[in-house]
């Protein structure tokens, strides 16, 4: 019953389209509730004509407590939002892997996107992202979409989406930035970035490197990134920029604790390119995006003690590129019209190769593509309302054609008040794996889908010291790819459900300039539980400096978290636990801190992953230097 009221209530308050575009603030805090200009990978706007959904992840916070990794950070700060994991460091990928990003229950594997600059990221033939490959040297910011963003981003961006906005040195002048720590069970990380800005070029360059014995046996993990961008200003109305990045690991797979693996070893490079040209003339802006993503995976499934180890490596080669067109538009006053156009490519080929003879045998190879146009509107009608409508019309290859609408409304109560209310579609086509590859295999899949309801509310207090947001939200899924047999054997087909629905609350508050608290708790209710997905979830946090000394500590509580959704003994593998986080830091010289970080400093005993329980209290120490 509460649920068909809360539908209802949605159903009346919502009229038409929410902007699903990637959302930052100006200032660099965790979330992103005031009343601010934003940017996002679709044009500028403001935050409060917007009816989505939205956190905003800063620079500051992404680099205060000194992770190489941007998916810890974001998870912590992020309602509704939680990232699976397994070890000290490392996502790792095929069995064991963790990384998995899930939002208000839904996500993982392809239907939770990551954009780089608005660039997707995801592997041709999975499908799905490579969280490895996330690192914090690259980012300004990260923007969150919770709910589908389908109508700008297609598909994948069912379950929301990711957005890392890299980057940009705005004045004159060179830095560069170099950090070390080291720590726990052989843990180091290393890291250089230099950022640079003359007249009309803008450049950064960054490398990373990081190592860790791991906390179980045979759970070692390596891994060295590089990325580059350059920008140039060819105009005070246009702006050409270009990047690259490669990231190469190497993880061991441990196995479950009951059930250990030998060898189970992968090598994975992954890469992405790019090339922007970007316009802006106060009444119309756009950009046009060529991109193209790599990959190349080796991996050993390993063997149990007592069995024969593999004779062939699983190997595959997957490539993802497209181009991306834009072209934002104000007719007449309060108005915006969004014009887009999207062309992805991708695929690859997978098979298997005996270790001894390099003989081959060929498991998929297959290529797909996908057009997509769109069309979003919005229009403040009074100074107080401002209505968004929109449609996407996405053609592939395989899947056929779906159409995407998608609206909100947004109230502005007051200067300090806001109401919005949205209603969206999300969408997934299946995957080359899903299709084409392996025993389950069904080239007749259709796309899963999604209609997402919420409405939310937004508070800014105390001479914008204190903001608050609250938003609750309804979704129903169906068309979801199941593996189930059939015949005998199994089958991928299209016949599973999803009804979640949820509250998630956000507050950030500048006691004075030197003590800023920030806080999250969502809850979800799911009517089919899955893995990766707490029904509570509960992060405060604070920060204090003084002088040269610098504190920032933070408390999780994860309750109702499924690690498995296949009962033992007649109950249910689930997890609660909490985390405490501490960093300190001191400056002792301009621009150089020596830092000290501990996670799980309660020492608890908890699996997110089922089988792979996480390491208890570690600690890091090193040194960070600005010049």
């Amino acid at each position: 019953m509460k649920k068909d009221i809360l539908m209802a209530a949605l159903l009346a308050a919502t009229g038409l389209q929410a902007r699903a575009a990637g959302i930052t603030t100006e200032a660099e805090d965790s979330v992103g509730l005031g009343e601010v200009v934003v940017t996002g990978t679709r044009g500028a706007t403001d935050i409060r004509h917007l009816p989505m959904t939205v956190s905003v992840v800063g620079r500051q916070k992404l680099t205060e407590n000194y992770r190489t990794a941007l998916l810890p950070t974001v998870n912590e700060q992020v309602p509704g939002l939680f990232v699976t994991s397994r070890g000290v460091l490392g996502y790792g990928v095929s069995t064991g892997s963790a990384g998995g990003i899930k939002v208000r229950g839904v996500g993982s594997g392809a239907s939770m996107l990551v954009l780089i600059d608005g660039v997707p990221q995801y592997a041709g033939l999975m499908g799905h992202p490579i969280p490895d490959a996330y690192q914090t040297m690259l980012a300004d910011r990260v923007e969150v979409l919770r709910g589908p963003a389908s109508l700008l981003y297609g598909s994948n961006a069912m379950g929301g989406v990711v957005n890392i906005v890299t980057r940009q040195l705005l004045s004159d002048g060179s830095r560069t930035n170099v950090t070390l720590q080291g720590g726990s069970y052989g843990t180091i990380e290393g890291g250089i970035t230099n950022t640079t800005r003359k007249g009309r070029v803008e450049s950064i360059v960054g490398f990373n490197y990081s190592h860790t014995d791991g906390h179980r046996p045979d759970s070692k993990f390596s891994q060295y990134s590089g990325f580059a961008k350059l920008g140039y200003d060819i105009s005070a109305h246009w702006r050409a920029t270009g990047d690259i990045s490669l990231t190469h690991f190497e993880a061991e797979n441990p196995g479950e604790v009951a059930s250990p693996l030998i060898d189970n070893d992968s090598r994975i490079t992954r890469g992405m390119a790019s090339v922007a040209l970007a316009n802006t003339y106060g009444r119309t802006e756009g950009a046009i995006r060529v991109f193209f993503n790599w990959g190349h995976h080796e991996i050993n499934d390993g063997y149990g003690p007592g069995e024969q180890p593999q004779e062939a490596l699983y190997m595959h080669d997957d490539m993802m590129g497209g181009v991306s067109v834009y072209q934002s538009m104000s007719l007449f006053r309060g108005n915006r019209l969004t014009l887009g156009f999207d062309y992805q490519h991708f695929g690859g080929r997978a098979w298997n190769e005996v270790m001894t003879t390099k003989e081959e045998s060929v498991l998929g190879d297959k290529e797909q593509d996908e057009f997509a146009g769109y069309v979003e509107l919005r229009q403040d009608l009074w100074s107080w309302l401002t209505v968004d409508a929109g449609l996407r019309v996405d053609n592939h290859s395989q899947a056929g054609t779906e159409l995407v609408p998608q609206g909100g409304l947004t109230f502005r109560l007051s200067p300090q008040a806001d109401l919005k209310a949205m209603v969206s579609k999300g969408f997934r086509n299946p995957t080359i794996r899903e299709m084409y590859m392996f025993p389950p295999a069904n080239d007749q899949l259709k796309p899963e889908r999604m209609m997402n309801y919420e409405l939310a509310f937004t508070q800014r207090l105390m001479h914008d010291r204190l903001r608050l947001g609250a938003n609750v939200f309804y979704l129903k899924a169906d068309n979801l790819i199941e593996t189930v047999r059939s015949g005998g054997r199994p089958s991928n087909i299209n016949t599973g459900e999803m009804e979640n629905w949820g509250v998630e609350l956000e507050a950030a508050y500048d006691v004075t300039r030197a003590l800023k608290l920030n806080a999250n708790y969502s809850f979800l209710d799911m009517n089919h539980p899955v893995t990766g997905a707490p029904e509570h979830k509960l992060y405060v946090g604070a920060n204090y400096s003084v002088g040269r000394f610098a504190f920032a500590t933070g408390l999780q509580y994860v309750d109702g978290l499924y690690t498995s959704t296949v009962a033992v003994g007649g109950e249910d593998r689930t997890e609660n636990f909490w985390l405490w986080n501490l960093i300190a830091s001191c400056r002792v010289a301009k621009g150089f801190r020596l830092f000290a970080r501990g996670e799980n400093l309660l020492a608890q005993g908890y699996e997110i992953n089922y089988g792979y329980p996480m390491p208890r209290a570690t600690v890091m120490a090193g040194a960070d230097w600005e010049f």
